[in-house]
């Protein structure tokens, strides 16, 4: 592993594995392959193509899609001419992907399907910077600055021929400090930053992630979380192919379960909400089963936790347990990784703090979840568990070359060739993260365990992270909400939740004046709020004033209260910010009901 860029590291891997199986799609309800050679081959081409429409050093171009093997092609093309890549998540709606394109001065966005590029047409004549759609689709439409992908492909072969381009020679002019990539990650405020990340940044977490988890060339991995992520990004999609290791792409998120059982993968990176509905799936199918079925697989899981023990630290059980656990592995354990494919070494887990229940219950069965922690601006691993000694409610170990110190009010700290460039165009905000000493301040409380094993217990940011792994900004559905007249004080709520909820107190004095003219009679604010006219009303404010939000930032449940937080009760300051905190506290039952099935 001498490469210190990506191109570099795409070059080697595709010299090494020419004839190994690379890439998966389905089409057609076929799963179509491409091999390391043939991926060679279309990235030099579409490298080409870009370099004959005169991109290339320090040049933005987005990509906007969900992976696919030309999310693939895109991003080490782009990465081959010394261009930077910017990465749009396709479920954000047109007026969030103009700011990123427009912030991040991108000249082409690379577009899934023609839902993608609709959302670029309805800005694209306000965006001066932007120069075109490159379709992947192979929608082409010169008229509405669309090319079709295969165009650029052929562009670039013509290109090659007539200039002598190749990857090689493109690729000389990278280096490891040059700027690799923006992602765009959610600000308290709203508008999100552009995390710089260069080629060593996410060069020195591949080989650290490399050596901290043993991936290999017969390992298979099911990509499920979004390329425009970088916990994907850099584990599958960057280490799994430097170590010759092949990707099947799953078609969607409720197509998981099939894919699993067709492509058999040794390998999936997931969010804890993935194992979540694994495990609820299980546990509602046995409390269907016969009483005598119930009692084998609870007895199984009693006998899964003793062995898990042993089996979490590296080791078998053996004697007596040894031999339970190979009775509740045929009768139990056997069928739930079938469930998975029946291939699977470990799950890896990341992007939202896992369960410890749930961890332990996969352990229980011999199904590793290796979780780890970092953020975006980290490229993203700071620590992750590992095979022969993994826990559940730690985050693992500090992976190489990468430093933690814990600060005097117990955030969490790290330096290394991991931390960001910074925040594209934002010296300040750049400057608040990383302090003087080089040191990046993660807005995580936190404190290590007797084997170093890294323990997250709070957040000082207000971003909510939700199961799923999603970032949400909580400022600005508070914001969005309290413009309703009906609503006086709005607290977002989600952190390490399946979906974003809300806390809501109405207006009162015109919620009254409301209901008043509807003829509804109450006894009392608490009855008022309680009327199912009064949800009604609060349905479609909610759901109106949601609509300019993605679907995973949208409020989905609201629990309406019937006083105000005031600075007396302590849950404003003066200045009649609310304390988020506070309010989580006195209202934890509430918000509990909130996420009850």
């Amino acid at each position: 592993m001498a490469y210190t860029t990506i191109p570099g590291m795409f070059i080697e891997s595709t010299k090494a594995n020419a004839d190994r199986p690379a890439y998966f799609e389905k089409v057609g309800g076929v799963w179509k392959g491409y091999k390391f050679g043939e991926v060679r081959d279309i990235v030099e081409k579409f490298a080409a193509g870009l370099a004959s429409l005169g991109l290339g050093k320090d040049d933005k171009i987005a990509i906007q899609s969900t992976n696919c093997p030309r999310w693939a092609f895109s991003d080490y093309a782009i990465a081959s001419i010394g261009a930077v890549s910017v990465t749009v998540y396709p479920t954000l709606i047109s007026s969030q992907i103009k700011y990123i394109i427009d912030d991040s001065d991108s000249q082409y966005v690379i577009t899934q399907d023609q839902s993608q590029t609709d959302k670029i047409l309805q800005f694209i004549q306000d965006s001066p910077k932007l120069k075109g759609i490159i379709a992947m689709d192979n929608t082409h439409d010169p008229a509405k600055k669309i090319i079709s992908y295969d165009h650029i492909i052929e562009l670039g072969a013509k290109y090659k021929k007539d200039k002598g381009f190749t990857l090689e020679k493109a690729s000389k002019n990278v280096k490891p400090n040059d700027l690799l990539t923006l992602i765009y990650t959610s600000g308290t405020t709203g508008n999100p930053k552009g995390v710089m990340l260069s080629h060593d940044n996410l060069i020195s977490n591949v080989k650290a992630g490399a050596k901290h988890i043993d991936f290999g060339t017969e390992d298979t991995f099911l990509s499920l979380l979004p390329l425009s992520h970088v916990f994907e990004r850099m584990t599958g999609h960057y280490t799994g192919f430097s170590l010759g290791s092949k990707t099947y792409y799953a078609e969607n998120n409720d197509t998981i379960g099939e894919n699993m059982l067709e492509v058999k993968p040794t390998i999936v990176i997931a969010v804890p909400r993935v194992f979540e509905k694994i495990n609820a799936k299980v546990v509602d199918k046995v409390s269907k089963d016969p009483a005598i079925r119930q009692r084998i697989f609870w007895w199984a899981v009693g006998v899964g936790g003793q062995a898990a023990k042993l089996l979490t630290r590296g080791k078998k059980p053996t004697g007596a347990l040894g031999f339970k656990f190979k009775i509740a592995d045929k009768l139990v354990f056997s069928k739930l990784k079938e469930r998975v494919g029946g291939n699977l070494r470990f799950f890896v887990s990341g992007g939202a703090p896992l369960s410890k229940e749930v961890g332990e219950f996969f352990a229980s069965a011999n199904i590793p979840i290796l979780e780890g922690y970092g953020l975006t601006e980290t490229s993203p691993v700071i620590t992750a568990n590992q095979e022969e000694l993994y826990k559940f409610g730690t985050v693992g170990c500090l992976v190489d070359k990468v430093q933690v110190k814990i600060a005097k009010d117990g955030e969490i700290l790290c330096k290394g060739p991991n931390v960001m460039m910074g925040y594209y165009k934002n010296p300040e905000a750049t400057k608040e993260a990383i302090d003087k000493d080089g040191w990046f301040h993660t807005g995580d409380i936190g404190m290590f365990d007797e084997d170093n094993y890294l323990k997250i217990t709070d957040r000082k940011k207000s971003i909510l992270v939700t199961a799923g792994g999603k970032n949400v900004a909580p400022a600005p559905l508070e914001i969005a909400l309290t413009s309703s007249k009906y609503i006086e004080q709005a607290l977002a709520v989600g952190d390490r939740r399946k979906f974003v909820g809300a806390l809501i107190v109405p207006s009162f004095e015109v919620l009254e004046e409301w209901a008043k003219g509807k003829g509804i009679e109450y006894s009392d604010r608490k009855a008022l709020i309680d009327h199912h006219a009064v949800h009604e009303l609060f349905d479609a404010e909610v759901a109106k004033v949601m609509e300019k939000f993605s679907r995973y930032e949208q409020i989905k449940k609201y629990a309406l209260l019937p006083k105000e937080w005031t600075i007396e009760s302590g849950e404003t300051t003066p200045k009649l910010s609310v304390k988020r905190k506070e309010v989580e506290k006195n209202y934890a039952s509430i918000i509990d009901g909130i996420y009850a099935e």
